[in-house]
C-alpha cells in the first residue's frame, strides 16, 4: 500500500518515543514536552477503528491522492487537529505535493492562483461541510463543486470530507500526539 492508501495511521500506537518530533536546535531553548494522549481509543474500540479504516479506504477510492490530501489538510486545519495535520502534510509531500501549496492551503481564498478550479471547488466544499455552524452547505458552494466533479466523484469527495472530519474528532478528543507519523508506516 502507498502512503495514500492507508489511514491506519490514526492508531494510538504512533505516540511512541521515536519518530519525527522536532529536535531542539543547538543553542536554543528547549521545546515544550509532548502531551500524553487521553485515551487509546483504537485499542479500546477496535471494531470501530477497523470500520473507520475501511470507510476511509472506500471514501477516497477514485479521488486524486494529492487532492484528497489537500482536503484532509484543510479540514484538519479548521478542526485544529495537530495529529492529522502532521500526518496529512507528510502524506501530501510523499504524494508529490509542493511545500508551497501545502502552506498556502490555510489561506487558499487569497492564494487561488496556486490551485486548479477543481481543487478550489473541493476546498470550498471542504470548508462548508466541516464548518456547519451556518446551518447548511450553501447551494452555490455545492453547485460549484458539482460543475467540477461528476456525480460519482462528488459523492466520493463528500465521503472523504466526512471521514476526515470523523478522524479529526477522534484525534482531537483523545489528544493523539502529533510528530511521530512517517508516510507509509502503516502501509
Amino acid at each position: 500500500m502507498s502512503a495514500n492508501d492507508n489511514h491506519d495511521h490514526h492508531d494510538s500506537d504512533t505516540t511512541g518515543t521515536t519518530g519525527t518530533t522536532p529536535t531542539t536546535p543547538a543553542g536554543s531553548t528547549e521545546y515544550a514536552p509532548e502531551h500524553t494522549p487521553r485515551l487509546a481509543w483504537a485499542q479500546h474500540s477496535p471494531e470501530v477503528y477497523k470500520a473507520m479504516v475501511r470507510l476511509d479506504r472506500a471514501a477516497r477510492a477514485g479521488l486524486d491522492p494529492r487532492l484528497a490530501e489537500l482536503v484532509k489538510i484543510r479540514a484538519s486545519q479548521l478542526n485544529h487537529c495537530a495529529f492529522c495535520l502532521d500526518m496529512h502534510t507528510k502524506d501530501a509531500l510523499a504524494a508529490g505535493e509542493s511545500v508551497e501549496r501545502i502552506i498556502q492551503v490555510a489561506a487558499w481564498e487569497e492564494s487561488r492562483h496556486f490551485y486548479t478550479e477543481k481543487e478550489l471547488a473541493a476546498l470550498e466544499l471542504t470548508e462548508a461541510v466541516t464548518v456547519l455552524t451556518d446551518g447548511f452547505v450553501p447551494d452555490e458552494v455545492y453547485e460549484r463543486a458539482a460543475k467540477q466533479f461528476d456525480e460519482a466523484e462528488l459523492a466520493q469527495l463528500v465521503a472523504a470530507i466526512t471521514v476526515i472530519n470523523a478522524w479529526n474528532r477522534f484525534a482531537v478528543t483523545t489528544r493523539m500526539v502529533p510528530g511521530h507519523y512517517r508516510p507509509g508506516q502503516h502501509g
